[in-house]
């Protein structure tokens, strides 16, 4: 079996040594991502990086990375699925992902277009400055939450201000649950608190917005590559939706000046809900990253 190893903070090094490619990758081989969500697992095999991941009950591989060449990888994992008595399934498959095993592996393979985890990306520009007719909504929103609170501002999160995100984010748990009781933020809640606890350690970066002294919404983000970021969370106090264009407008001109070789942000997928597919729809993307989960084909006629 392949020797894999929990991921950790302190992997950041070995883990961003593979991306050589120019394949552009979606927010789940972003490296903060890699700590925040699930058990995640990493080691290298075949001149690649290979990962298997526990993440909402499931066990599945992320496609290798790194080595032009994933032939050895490939067939590690495979065998390492075998030893581990578990199905073959990839996560994070691209187009040139899916050809490369449908060469190797001829009918070996069913592929599903995973939609619900379609990456937004947008032009930093674009939410920068949010011109034109097509994000006029945008403006309006904004300038009425500026007309309404004109005391407004903002502060870029350190270690001194960061408990205030902390119990921005408790509080807007517990209002969501008292709302549906039913509904699952487990993950969602675990993925934060690791993300203020390892803020620095991940080169993380955010914005909290302010009303008077009251903090009402935070951004917080981490690099993915040179010319892209991932905005991992975003939340805004109930009662304040409007600041969620506010959030987003003003991080995007602080990132854009603080960084001026950021050309995109990911902001991530819509995880099929319906309300924020359309909210992401509306900011206008500049492309979606499409992507794959690809599982072996003797399992999914079984399961047919």
């Amino acid at each position: 079996m392949i020797n894999f190893k929990a991921a950790a903070c302190e992997d950041k090094d070995f883990y961003l040594k593979f991306f050589k490619d120019p394949t552009e990758r979606g927010c789940e081989y972003n490296f903060a991502n890699l700590i925040l969500w699930g058990q995640q697992n990493i080691a290298e095999a075949g001149d690649c990086l290979v990962r298997l991941s526990y993440y909402g009950g499931h066990i599945s591989y992320a496609f290798p990375i790194g080595s032009k060449d994933k032939t050895q990888a490939l067939e590690m994992i495979i065998k390492d699925a075998i030893a581990r008595g578990i199905p073959c399934n990839f996560f994070g498959v691209y187009e040139e992902d899916k050809k490369l095993l449908e060469t190797l592996y001829p009918q070996k393979f069913k592929f599903t277009a995973a939609r619900d985890s379609y990456d937004y990306v947008y032009d930093i520009n674009a939410l920068a400055e949010l011109s034109g007719r097509k994000l006029h909504a945008k403006r309006n929103h904004i300038n009425r939450f500026k007309e309404t609170h004109p005391d407004y501002t903002t502060e870029i999160i350190t270690e001194e201000n960061i408990h205030l995100v902390k119990e921005l984010a408790e509080n807007w748990y517990k209002e969501k649950l008292s709302v549906n009781p039913t509904a699952d933020f487990d993950m969602e809640q675990i993925a934060i608190d690791r993300a203020i606890r390892n803020f620095r350690k991940l080169q993380m970066e955010g914005l909290l917005l302010r009303i008077g002294n009251e903090a009402v919404a935070f951004t917080m983000a981490s690099p993915m590559s040179i010319e892209m970021w991932d905005v991992n969370f975003e939340k805004a106090k109930a009662g304040f939706e409007s600041a969620y264009p506010v959030i987003n407008n003003e991080f995007a001109k602080h990132l854009r000046e603080k960084h001026p070789e950021v050309l995109y942000l990911d902001r991530e997928e819509d995880m099929g809900i319906e309300g924020l597919r359309k909210a992401k729809e509306s900011y206008r993307p500049h492309h979606l990253i499409e992507k794959y989960m690809a599982q072996p084909a003797e399992d999914c006629d079984e399961n047919s």
